[in-house]
């Protein structure tokens, strides 16, 4: 029998078309392609960083997302997998993309493997995955791939070398996220509220005074 599986993919570039969005399109292709021959049913959902820009603000500043925002965490906190691709400025991830991640609360994602993406201008800034973009999901204790992917522009006008090994790299951290997404049992969003006692513990440890 198959399984039904959500991958959410968040694509952080700034323009449109991007770059960015190129890698996540191709890292969500191969993740989908071994996860159907694992035998899953497999449903995309993108989430567009620029799309909410200034709802991502108004939540940062208010404490609270709204609207299609809103929405879109909650698909994000109830997916199987994720697939995250940031542009790289100055050799860190993106402003939106750091934005985003600082309003997604940091229980809701906890064991969610997590594949990791950047684009930037050549190869050197390609070390920030590690250094910098890897840190902010281990802080929300994801299951973070140890396959990451970078693309420099050069990568993309080589794509007929064999000698590339961008779709090759793209090809083995799908199979892996794919594989990981496939073994795991999603218990739905993780529960903030899991280890709080119950009113009934407290009274018995007296610890609420009548």
């Amino acid at each position: 029998m198959s399984t039904a599986r959500t991958l959410v993919v968040v694509s952080a570039g700034l323009s449109n078309p991007s770059s960015t969005r190129l890698l996540a399109d191709r890292l969500t292709d191969a993740t989908v392609r071994e996860l159907e021959r694992l035998g899953d049913d497999v449903t995309v959902v993108n989430l567009e960083l620029r799309d909410h820009a200034h709802a991502i603000v108004d939540a940062m500043l208010t404490g609270f997302p709204t609207g299609e925002l809103a929405e879109a965490l909650e698909q994000l906190v109830a997916a199987d997998g994720v697939i995250a691709v940031t542009p790289l400025f100055t050799t860190t991830y993106s402003g939106l993309f750091k934005s985003f991640v600082d309003i997604v609360d940091k229980d809701s994602l906890r064991d969610m493997p997590v594949l990791l993406g950047a684009t930037g201008g050549t190869p050197r800034h390609s070390l920030a995955l590690d250094y910098s973009v890897r840190p902010l999901f281990s802080y929300l204790r994801t299951d973070v791939l140890a396959t990451t992917v970078f693309a420099a522009t050069d990568d993309w006008a080589g794509q007929g070398d064999e000698e590339n090994p961008l779709p090759r790299r793209i090809e083995r951290a799908g199979r892996e996220l794919a594989e990981r997404v496939h073994a795991r049992e999603n218990a739905g969003p993780a529960d903030p509220f899991a280890s709080a006692p119950s009113f009934a513990d407290l009274l018995a440890q007296g610890g609420v005074e009548s």
